[in-house]
């Protein structure tokens, strides 16, 4: 029933902000989101305690990989709604009886995005994962300026051409499935009929899939449009775009990783080492001359998607660190393109060059973005930090020593150039822009609560989410 709920809620919650104003969309929105994660936390407790949860006759389906993304997306985005009421207000007036699509928009697009990892039939996570696209598109273009129409028209021709490329995996897929004697057309189902399937069918399946949805995920070299639309989006948006819906694209890619290990084809690792490494090392690269703030944060999504891709490729105890880095990833980037958010709102740039000084001039705004970017670059205690350092453990005892030693040069680059720009825009000394104005009631709060997982989970990691991310590297290693 709660599989049902989950997806009923936003579903009726963008229906009722249609017919209110902005104001009440905003409110509507965030009471929505927050029975949605209250749900999803729920639901993750029953997996977590009883096993894999069903519902609609198997339509939908839940294990402890699916529940982990369903309660990153649910937690992300209710914070992201309760920023969005002082964000979207401060940037564009607060209008008491005008309408607009803001609110309607981001509840379908939150529905597109809770709707990936339940779904049991890959057909339709493959459809679930094409809406997210148009869903977000016109949110990608809110500001109605010529640079975020561009960057959004680029976001739609670049995510559909992959997602057509992922359909046709998605049909050479079900090709071998049929041709491996039939079953239900689901991760399970596949899982099952893998060691059946003729090779070089599942393989063009795989590639097709791993293009397709690497390019929904912002995998390099297919990540050009990810940039763009992460500087034009508003914050809100930003932190749902980068923080979860990326890894609702890559989660598809994961399925598939167990899939072709249990059809014996263990040149699989090397297919997610070889895009994970140049996904880390092209954003590394990309991080050094990067001016613009708000794209500086999303090149570092391509470089953690990147991570995740080689501690998957890895394999053994680095699967719990790619779990870790899953979760650390989502959580850790959200805060980060809030904490952006507020130096737009408080000096009404982003532009790196034009901001400096940001603790003097602006203490809270400041301090966000240097916790974010001490986060996000891997610095100890944060959570980004442990799961790396998990990752990197585990290949060394794999013995991949060439790989982890790539992905640690890789990561330290991409820490000296993050750090570099966040140091000079809080303590530089040239003279910092005007403060055009403070931050609205509800993205303080919105950072206050974002920032609690950023630095809770670096110290101290939860027994129930310590046992989530061993269940779903589990999931990612084969298990049922």
């Amino acid at each position: 029933m709660a599989l049902i709920v989950l997806l009923l809620i936003p579903t009726a919650v963008a229906a009722c902000c249609l017919a209110v104003s902005r104001r009440a969309a905003g409110i509507l929105t965030v009471i929505g989101a927050a029975l949605v994660l209250i749900l999803a936390t729920r639901l993750t407790g029953r997996v977590l305690g009883g096993g894999p949860r069903v519902a609609l006759d198997g339509w939908l389906s839940s294990d402890p990989l699916s529940v982990l993304i369903l309660l990153l997306v649910a937690f992300v985005g209710f914070v992201a709604a309760l920023f969005s009421i002082g964000y979207v207000d401060r940037r564009h007036g607060a209008p008491v009886a005008a309408k607009d699509g803001y609110y309607p928009l981001y509840n379908l697009f939150l529905l597109s995005m809770l709707a990936v990892p339940i779904l049991a039939n890959i057909a339709l996570v493959w459809i679930s994962v094409a809406l997210t696209t148009l869903a977000s598109a016109f949110l990608v273009a809110y500001e109605d300026t010529p640079e975020a129409l561009e960057a959004a028209w680029k976001y739609v021709v670049l995510t559909t051409l992959g997602a057509v490329i992922a359909l046709l995996g998605v049909v050479f897929l079900y090709w071998g499935m049929k041709l491996a004697g039939g079953g239900p057309f689901t991760w399970a189902g596949l899982l099952a009929a893998a060691p059946k399937m003729p090779p070089t069918v599942l393989w063009m399946g795989f590639i097709l899939v791993l293009v397709g949805f690497g390019t929904k995920a912002g995998l390099a070299p297919m990540h050009t449009w990810l940039p763009d639309a992460h500087s034009q989006a508003p914050a809100s948006i930003c932190a749902l775009l980068s923080g979860v819906e990326t890894t609702t694209a890559l989660y598809a890619v994961l399925r598939l990783f167990p899939v072709l290990t249990n059809a014996g084809q263990t040149e699989a690792q090397a297919w997610f080492l070889v895009f994970g490494l140049v996904s880390t090392g092209a954003a590394a690269l990309l991080l050094v001359y990067v001016r613009d703030f708000k794209r500086m944060f999303a090149f570092s999504t391509v470089e953690h998607m990147g991570i995740i891709m080689v501690a998957i490729g890895l394999g053994g105890q680095a699967h719990f660190g790619a779990a870790y880095q899953i979760a650390a990833h989502a959580l850790v980037k959200s805060f980060c393109f809030f904490a952006a958010g507020a130096v737009v709102l408080t000096l009404g740039t982003q532009e790196i060059a034009s901001v400096r000084g940001l603790i003097r001039s602006s203490p809270p705004a400041g301090m966000a973005l240097l916790l974010g970017g001490l986060a996000i670059a891997g610095a100890p205690p944060f959570a980004v930090f442990m799961s790396e350092f998990a990752i990197l453990k585990a290949g060394l005892a794999g013995g991949h020593y060439l790989a982890v030693g790539l992905l640690a040069l890789f990561v330290v680059v991409a820490f000296c150039a993050m750090m570099r720009h966040v140091n000079r825009m809080v303590f530089g000394q040239a003279g910092p822009a005007p403060v055009v104005g403070d931050l609205p009631a509800s993205c303080v709060v919105a950072l206050v609560l974002s920032a609690i997982p950023v630095i809770l989970f670096g110290v101290y990691l939860p027994s129930g989410l310590d046992r989530l991310f061993t269940a779903a590297a589990a999931v990612l290693g084969g298990a049922p």
